[in-house]
């Protein structure tokens, strides 16, 4: 039911139009109450009123000089198909109405034309005409629900983002637009996709964006429309200068966070609160995607990492090294492989127990730790083993570096309990790709008996796998 009591500017707008000025006097004292109202005395002054301004209801007289109703109605459903159309008729033209009808006019009524009848048709219309734009405004949302499904299968942050850009892109039907993001606890993490820009618009917004870093992510907090900003200046650098940009801030509520920026590109037609509503939902299904995605991250790493050392475990060495070997072959690289035991440990645990032997694994590999580079690879491998991958190492820079592990490990006093320290030395054998071997087991393996023949040795040293040729 149509709300009199709602401001004059919230209420729908309707345009009547007869060539009898008694007609619109009546129908303005009628409706002025409950809408907006317009009177024309002719169809060409009712188009021009609605291409200034749009209406929800047309009411027009058939008869008219010039423009008659029924070529008006024509008109108004080619060039403004959501607004409504009741027809006024006299009696002896009743079959025309019907034409009307047929034609998609929402109703008709016959002349004279009483203000009490007239207010129910109005109302009746409006109503329905609201009724059928909130079922297509649900309509919508529900195809934009139904579209997000796709982020629930994203496990990547990165992928998040880029597909939250295309919903936002797609739904609005805009062809521009770019998501920049990056995991707040990784350095130099940063990311960016773009939709719809030419190459050197692109390379010169991922130097703005990746390499100087002239925009940060902190700045956008609420989802809305900007004329202004660091982001437009961004994008003025790279020639872009039309429009304002809808910013829709993502964030998974940890290590990630990110903006999908929308460019409105045409003034003319400006981004609007229906279209800012479904973005918003686009953003609430991204949230969760992101939450997700960092979840599985943090479980995958888990899965990686050894309980009771807190570095990595075999299962990630054994992929590490498959693909450092990969890499190793691909640049023509070497790489050396270190593997570690510590020399009776079986007495740590036998004199001092579980726990105190639990507590000097742990011990030792914060002191591997700052033996290797940020990008070598330290694990545990089994009990008190423990291998290293030195990518980018010549067999001769990997058996210093062996040395060295072995040194300090031997220098360090490990904590035993009851204030007694515990001295360890370690035995470490070196194997390096691709000279002993090109695959991931050869490389291990001989790895492995070096570190066997170190302990025949007499422990507490370290033995190259060209050793095992002698």
């Amino acid at each position: 039911m149509v709300d009199s009591s709602q401001p004059a500017e919230q209420r729908a707008r309707v345009i009547v139009v007869d060539d009898n000025r008694l007609i619109r006097e009546l129908a303005f004292d009628a409706l002025e109450s409950l809408v907006c109202v317009e009177s024309c005395s002719s169809g060409a002054e009712a188009l021009s009123a609605l291409a200034r301004e749009p209406a929800v209801l047309v009411i027009s007289d058939l008869e008219m000089p010039g423009i008659t109703g029924i070529q008006l109605l024509e008109q108004i459903r080619r060039e403004h198909p959501g607004t409504e159309f009741v027809v006024l008729t006299a009696n002896a033209s009743v079959d025309s109405a019907v034409g009307a009808l047929r034609m998609g006019a929402a109703d008709y009524l016959r002349k004279p034309v009483r203000a009490g009848e007239l207010r129910q048709v109005v109302d009746r219309v409006i109503s329905r005409r609201r009724l059928i734009d909130e079922n297509q405004r649900l309509s919508a949302m529900l195809d934009i629900v139904e579209s997000c499904r796709t982020l629930t299968r994203c496990l990547d942050s990165g992928e998040v983002y880029a597909v939250a850009l295309d919903l936002c892109l797609h739904s609005l039907e805009r062809p521009r637009g770019l998501a920049l993001f990056r995991r707040t606890d990784v350095p130099a993490s940063d990311g960016v996709a773009f939709r719809g820009f030419d190459e050197a618009q692109a390379r010169a917004l991922r130097d703005e964006l990746v390499a100087k870093k002239s925009f940060d992510l902190e700045t956008v907090t609420s989802l809305g429309v900007v004329a202004n900003g660091p982001m437009v200046e961004v994008l003025g650098k790279a020639g872009i200068h039309d429009g304002r940009r809808l910013a829709v801030p993502l964030s998974g509520g940890g290590d990630e966070a990110g903006v999908v920026w929308i460019l409105e590109d045409d003034p003319a037609q400006p981004i609007t609160q229906a279209e800012i509503e479904r973005v918003s939902i686009i953003a609430g299904h991204a949230e969760i995607a992101l939450h997700n995605a960092e979840r599985y991250s943090h479980a995958k790493e888990r899965a990686f990492i050894d309980d009771v050392t807190e570095v990595y475990n075999a299962r990630y060495l054994h992929q590490s090294l498959e693909h450092e070997i990969q890499r190793a072959d691909r640049y023509g690289k070497e790489l050396s492989v270190l593997f570690l035991d510590l020399d009776r440990f079986k007495l740590v645990n036998d004199q001092h127990g579980h726990l105190v032997g639990s507590q000097v694994l742990r011990c030792l590999s914060e002191v591997l730790g700052p033996c290797v580079r940020q990008v070598d690879t330290l694990a545990r491998y089994w009990g008190d083993e423990f291998t290293i991958v030195l990518v980018d190492t010549s067999h001769e820079a990997g058996m210093s570096v062996a040395e060295r592990i072995r040194s300090t490990v031997s220098a360090t006093p490990f904590e035993g309990g009851r204030d007694q320290p515990i001295a360890l030395t370690a035995s470490v054998g070196v194997s390096t790709y691709p000279e002993h071997g090109r695959d991931r087991e050869t490389l291990l393996d001989a790895a492995d008996k070096a570190m066997y023949r170190a302990k025949s040795r007499g422990r507490n040293r370290v033995c190259s796998a060209s050793d095992l040729e002698e």
